[in-house]
């Protein structure tokens, strides 16, 4: 094969040295297109190193002399390994290309739901009926009367009711077939990525609206696929999103979604008193309302962003006592009250003064969204605060509704 003639390591690909054995390493994928860890020693990530696409087996070979005091690698040695590359999807090779030039992006998040689509159905639908859901949806809504939602991104098995708050309101309240959702990006240092290939779960695939991407991208301006892999094939929080407008509209109601994911804003939680509006970030609130006001249908935003992420897993050295959980929901709520006015400043200044030191995930697709609507009002529909049994960790979420007033 023509691509094992002058071998390449494809990238996304991770080194990670193994516990108690420096000569030891662990290769992964951070797309998560391939499940496989495939455990190398120091000469094979030498070797990968150097492939670079560029050099024959028996190159290779003679650029690892100097290394090796004058010896030599075998040819048997190199099969062995690019065929353990190669069974991993780690090579630069037609699979490779094929998995990333599909217009379909496969879930990264199996394991967190079901993989078989009944079992996936019976599993969103416990979280409608547990003891802390919202009940089974009631009435189809016939009329658009909500604009935004907001939901947690967190796993199903912390918080899989509080998702289900949010979307037992789309359900309820929106006639809208197109979804923006604007979510937290946790993988790539761009402020904002789009993707226009299509959502695959076990319940389907979900396509893009291309208009609405072309309408952003014209006023917006170019970059916004610059980071697309990185950004989009490992990330959950649209992901997880999508499943539950699945389960919700079924397939006798589809629907299109415009997945913006949103990276970090620390720049504008500086000063508390500042009001200035990076000039990126304007653009998008800009294209976001132009894009929607062009667009002749209803259209709902789903957030997707957590709160607090507080305790010794994400940094803080004294634990998690009662009065530090207790300050901490104090300050979600007061956050939460900030949004349910409307006020995206307030939401902000909120943080800015915290220093963002509870690192609340939702910040950005919350405050960009909150900037898009304008004077909107908000309606809490559920907290939670997720503590872990052993005190390494809390995390909060919430699920509210919203609408632009005089709706």
């Amino acid at each position: 094969m023509q691509h094992l003639e002058k071998p390449r390591v494809r990238p996304y690909l991770v080194a990670d040295q193994v516990r108690g054995e420096p000569s030891s390493f662990e290769i992964s994928d951070l797309l998560r297109l391939s499940p496989a860890v495939m455990r190398v020693t120091a000469l094979d990530l030498e070797i990968m190193k150097r492939m670079e696409g560029k050099q024959s087996i028996a190159e290779l070979q003679d650029s690892l002399k100097p290394m090796l005091g004058g010896g030599t690698v075998s040819p048997d040695y190199f099969t062995k390994l690019l065929g353990m590359l190669e069974e991993c999807l780690f090579l630069d090779s037609p699979n490779w290309q094929s998995a990333i030039s599909s217009p379909v992006r496969p879930p990264s998040c199996i394991g967190c739901y079901d993989a078989d689509p009944k079992n996936l159905t019976e599993q969103i639908e416990s979280y409608y009926l547990h003891k802390n859901g919202p009940g089974v949806p009631k009435a189809r809504a016939t009329d658009h009367r909500m604009d935004a939602v907001l939901a947690p991104h967190i796993d199903y098995a912390r918080g899989g009711w509080n998702f289900a708050h949010a979307f037992g309101q789309i359900y309820e309240n929106t006639t809208a077939s197109l979804f923006v959702i604007v979510a937290t990006s946790h993988y790539s240092p761009k402020r904002f990525t789009l993707t226009r290939k299509s959502f695959g779960t076990p319940l389907g695939e979900v396509p893009v609206d291309n208009a609405f991407c072309d309408r952003l991208e014209a006023v917006y301006g170019s970059g916004l696929y610059d980071d697309e892999l990185r950004a989009h094939f490992p990330e959950h929080s649209i992901e997880l999103e999508v499943v539950f407008l699945q389960h919700l509209l079924g397939p006798n109601r589809p629907f299109r979604i415009v997945p913006l994911l949103v990276g970090s804003m620390d720049d504008m939680l500086q000063d508390p008193a500042a009001t200035s509006v990076p000039a990126d970030v304007a653009r998008m609130i800009k294209a976001l309302r132009q894009a929607k006001e062009a667009t002749s249908e209803p259209v709902c935003f789903v957030i997707s962003g957590d709160l607090a992420h507080i305790g010794p897993k994400f940094g803080d050295k004294a634990g998690l006592p009662d009065d530090f959980l207790s300050h901490s929901q104090d300050q979600d709520l007061n956050l939460l009250a900030a949004a349910a006015t409307g006020s995206s400043q307030g939401y902000r200044q909120i943080l800015a003064t915290e220093k963002d030191a509870r690192r609340i995930c939702g910040f950005p697709p919350t405050w960009l969204t909150l900037q898009v609507l304008g004077q909107c009002t908000g309606k809490l529909l559920r907290y939670d605060q997720y503590v872990h049994p052993k005190g390494s960790e809390s995390v909060s979420f919430a699920s509210m509704a919203f609408q632009t007033r005089g709706r």
